[in-house]
């Protein structure tokens, strides 16, 4: 049984509705409830808001291009000034008109004339008995237009006359949103994250069909397993999934295994997924690249610019301070005297070990330090003498801007700041050498 019922749509664009927005079936209806049928006057303003890849411009874009919807989609960062909007605005009604010499170019220099040049492409479209939808995606950067941008679109229905929605659509709430004057009040709607089953289910869509729907779902539950906890971004996950399919199929293709030997397909896919979650977001190498590397079975730090985080340059006192605040900030500070002191007298040895001792320091995450702390391993591990000027402390205030160093705590308190070191191991190996 459907789960998209109106009375107003046709049941087969209903139904292909429902299958090009999986996991969106209750925002599409609640949106059908309040577009009502073509002549009705809808809400004069919709605000949609949700976290990124959530579906908003995507849900959108398919209703109104699936039912056939009058309707303006406009990008507020591709127009950034008031005139560009509601100058595209305008080009957009017009092209789509059918008077074909009615395209020329547009000229908006103000409010009053949008009003004016709306009503007529407005009645040139013969849409004076039809709802039409001006969607406004991104629609935050309103904000650093003209004051009266926002209102006059919020009241864009009242000012025209027309039949007019306007969608507003954003990742913020509207309580961020809002101005300061009081303003019309949008019917507000939210966009909740796509659950992991919902992720699966969508992902599992894009199967091959030279292999079956139960292989490539077995392999999208594996890549979420290792990707879900960081990254919940369906466009990045999709990316993800085709990148590194060919290397999970390599088993079956040599007729190594068959498509239900998972444990198999796994513990040769596993390093690989390991390899591509350090680049997450970073889009470092090319995906000829990536699928070369995987060919060829070497290692991503074989690429020149993957992972260029570690190669980044800075003075040469503050390499060594970085390097002094991950010593400190992973060792002991009973192990200061062993480590940082040439004549450190006899140590005693011991099999006793507490128990929370046991367990790595790089699990346990950086602990914090203080500024005479950093400073004592700095003159330990630096061969000539270094004076404690200002300029060695404007490079650690650097170090706290770059984000390699985090202050702990507040900066006026009286026993001196304390930091932590942020950066990974090989990070400050790729430092060090």
């Amino acid at each position: 049984m459907p789960n998209l019922e109106h009375p107003a749509y046709p049941a087969a664009d209903l139904l292909r509705l429902e299958s090009l927005v999986p996991c969106r079936e209750s925002q599409v209806s609640m949106l059908l409830s309040i577009f009502g049928e073509r002549q009705h006057f809808s809400f004069p303003s919709i605000f949609i808001y949700g976290h990124t890849s959530s579906g908003k411009t995507y849900v959108m874009q398919t209703l109104l291009t699936t039912l056939q919807l009058p309707h303006v989609f406009v990008n507020c960062v591709e127009y950034f000034t008031s005139r560009l909007l509601l100058e595209e605005i305008l080009i957009q009604l017009q092209s789509s008109s059918s008077d074909t010499e009615q395209t020329c170019p547009v000229h908006c220099d103000s409010l009053n004339d949008f009003v004016r040049l709306f009503k007529q492409a407005v009645a040139r479209r013969e849409l004076q008995d039809e709802t039409l939808y001006i969607v406004l995606d991104r629609a935050e950067q309103l904000r650093e237009m003209e004051a009266n941008i926002l209102p006059a679109f919020l009241r864009l229905q009242e000012l025209t006359d027309r039949n007019v929605t306007v969608v507003l659509l954003s990742e913020i709430v509207w309580e961020l949103f809002c101005p300061n004057v009081g303003c019309l009040e949008p019917f507000t709607m939210y966009f909740p994250d796509y659950s992991i089953g919902h992720l699966q289910k969508i992902l599992s869509q894009n199967h091959p069909p030279e292999y079956s729907a139960d292989f490539y779902s077995a392999y999208i539950n594996i890549l979420l397993g290792v990707f879900y906890m960081v990254c919940r971004d369906l466009k990045e996950l999709r990316h993800l999934a085709a990148l590194n399919f060919a290397k999970y199929c390599e088993p079956v293709v040599r007729g190594e295994a068959n498509e239900r030997d998972t444990r198999k397909l796994w513990k040769n896919i596993e390093p690989h997924l390991k390899a591509a979650m350090q680049t997450v977001y970073l889009r470092e190498i090319s995906s000829s690249q990536w699928e070369r590397l995987q060919h060829d079975g070497g290692e991503p730090g074989q690429l020149k610019g993957l992972s260029a985080h570690t190669h980044v340059e800075l003075p040469y006192y503050s390499k060594f301070l970085l390097i002094a605040a991950y010593l400190a900030s992973y060792n002991p500070v009973r192990t200061d005297k062993r480590f940082f002191l040439k004549h450190h007298g006899k140590i005693r040895k011991t099999n006793f070990m507490k128990k929370h001792e046991k367990t790595s320091n790089h699990l346990l995450g950086p602990k914090p330090f203080p500024l005479d702390r950093l400073l004592a391993i700095l003159y330990s591990i630096v061969d000539n003498r270094v004076a404690p000027t200002a300029n060695i402390f404007s490079q650690i205030t650097s170090l706290v801007t770059l984000q390699l160093l985090s202050m702990v705590g507040q900066q006026d308190q009286l026993d001196g700041p304390r930091y932590k070191c942020t950066v990974s191991l090989d990070f400050i190996r790729a430092i060090a050498r």
